[in-house]
């Protein structure tokens, strides 16, 4: 069945960087464009980065423009997302998404600390 694992959260400070990886597997990777979501708490869950199939093309919300980047290997079926110049608004637990019959992961906590 498909499964989606992220990994790579944790506790950084303002400013630092993370990299998120989300391993795919149960279906063809190299297929499917992905996307990573992050939820605040209290807040709706809300798109950060779209990426297409073959890495092509690539989009991003605006509040994370110029500071994070989605990529992806599909030899390794490993989405990524390298997240630069933290801030601490960018606290939330991060999913990756496969948006063809919705399947998500876990989630993983990135916590910015000020």
């Amino acid at each position: 069945q498909v499964q989606l694992v992220e990994s790579g959260g944790g506790l950084v400070q303002a400013g630092g960087s993370l990299r998120l990886s989300c391993s795919a597997s149960g279906f063809s990777f190299s297929a499917y464009a992905m996307s990573w979501y992050r939820q605040a708490l209290g807040k709706e869950r809300e798109l950060v980065a779209f990426i297409s199939s073959n890495g092509g093309s690539t989009n991003y919300a605006n509040s994370v423009k110029g500071r994070f980047t989605i990529s992806r290997d599909n030899a390794k079926n490993t989405l990524y997302l390298q997240m630069n110049s933290l801030k601490p608004e960018d606290t939330a637990v991060y999913y990756c998404r496969r948006p063809t019959n919705n399947y998500w992961g876990q989630g993983t906590q990135v916590t910015v600390s000020s």
